[in-house]
C-alpha cells in the first residue's frame, strides 16, 4: 500500500492534518490521485478542473471514504477565474497551504507538424496557467508565513522526446519557471517545486499514443525503453505529491522531482 492510498483509519499518516489545498486538474489522472491522496492525510481539498463534473465526482468518491472535500469548474487557462478561484479559497478556508497546479495540454508533432494554435494552447496551458495561478497565491502565502507550490511539468522537462516539440518546450520552461520562482520567494518560506512524471498510464498519454502508432506500440516502448520495464501508477505520483506537499520536504526548493522508472537515465 502506498502512502497515496492510506485514509483515516491511519491518523498517524495525516500528514497535511488541517491543511487548505487547491489542485487544478484534478478530474481525472494524477491530478485526481494527488489531490485524493492530500484529503486522505487531512488536507481540505479544493478539487477544480475544466469538467467540473469530473471533480464533483473526485468529492463524491471522498465523501464515500467519509472525508469531506470541494470542487469547482475552473478553466485555467482564464486568468480572472484562476486568479478569483485562489482567491475565493482563502476567503473561504482563511488560507492557502498547498497549491498543485497541474492541468496540462499534449500535442505531438515536430516543427513543421504542429499547428500555431497548438504550440500557443500548449504555452499557454503548460506555461503561462502556471504563472497566474503562482502569481495569484504567493501574496496569500507571504501573508501566512509561508507554503508550498507544486507545478506539474514531465520528464520531458529534463530530456528531449522525439517529434514532440511543443510538449518538450513547454515543459522545459515551466522547470525553469519554478526554479526561478523558487529562487526569488525561498526568502518568505515559499517552497516552489515541478513534478516531472514520465509514462503514467492515464488517458494524458494519448498523444504519444497517437505518434507510435497505436496503444500496442507505445504499451512494447513502454516495455523496451523504461529501465523498470513498467508504466508507473497514480498512486506512486500521488506519493510524490503528497511529498512536496508535506513538511517531509521543508528544505527543498526550486527541485525537479523526476518519477519515470529511469526513463531519462
Amino acid at each position: 500500500m502506498t502512502l497515496a492510498q492510506t485514509s483515516k483509519n491511519l491518523p498517524t499518516l495525516h500528514l497535511l492534518q488541517d491543511k487548505i489545498a487547491l489542485v487544478t486538474g484534478a478530474g481525472s489522472g494524477i491530478g485526481r490521485a494527488g489531490a485524493m491522496a492530500m484529503a486522505r492525510h487531512g488536507a481540505h481539498v479544493v478539487v477544480t478542473d475544466l469538467d467540473q463534473k469530473k471533480a464533483a465526482q473526485v468529492v463524491e468518491d471522498l465523501k464515500t471514504e467519509g472525508i469531506p472535500a470541494t470542487s469547482a469548474g475552473l478553466d485555467v487557462t482564464d486568468d480572472q477565474a484562476l486568479k478569483a478561484m485562489i482567491d475565493t479559497t482563502v476567503d473561504t478556508y482563511g488560507r492557502l497551504d498547498v497549491l498543485h497546479s497541474h492541468a496540462g495540454y499534449q500535442i505531438e508533432g515536430n516543427l513543421e507538424q504542429v499547428p500555431l494554435d497548438g504550440m500557443e494552447l500548449s504555452w499557454n496551458l503548460n506555461v503561462r496557467a502556471h504563472f497566474v495561478a503562482a502569481r495569484s497565491a504567493v501574496g496569500h502565502m507571504r501573508a501566512q508565513g509561508g507554503g508550498s507550490i507544486i507545478i506539474t511539468s514531465s520528464n520531458s522537462g529534463v530530456q528531449y522526446d522525439r517529434e514532440m516539440i511543443a510538449y518538450a518546450t513547454t515543459k522545459h520552461a515551466v522547470v525553469a519557471m519554478t526554479r526561478q520562482m523558487a529562487a526569488d520567494y525561498a526568502k518568505d518560506n515559499i517552497r516552489f517545486n515541478t513534478l516531472c512524471p514520465g509514462f503514467i498510464d492515464t488517458p494524458f498519454n494519448a498523444g504519444f499514443e497517437t505518434q507510435m502508432g497505436g496503444r500496442e506500440k507505445l504499451e512494447s516502448y513502454v516495455a523496451r525503453t523504461i529501465p523498470m520495464g513498467r508504466w508507473g501508477t497514480t498512486d506512486e505520483i500521488a506519493d510524490s505529491i503528497l511529498f512536496l506537499a508535506s513538511d517531509m520536504s521543508t528544505f527543498m526548493t526550486g527541485h525537479a522531482l523526476v518519477i519515470d522508472g529511469g526513463e531519462c537515465i
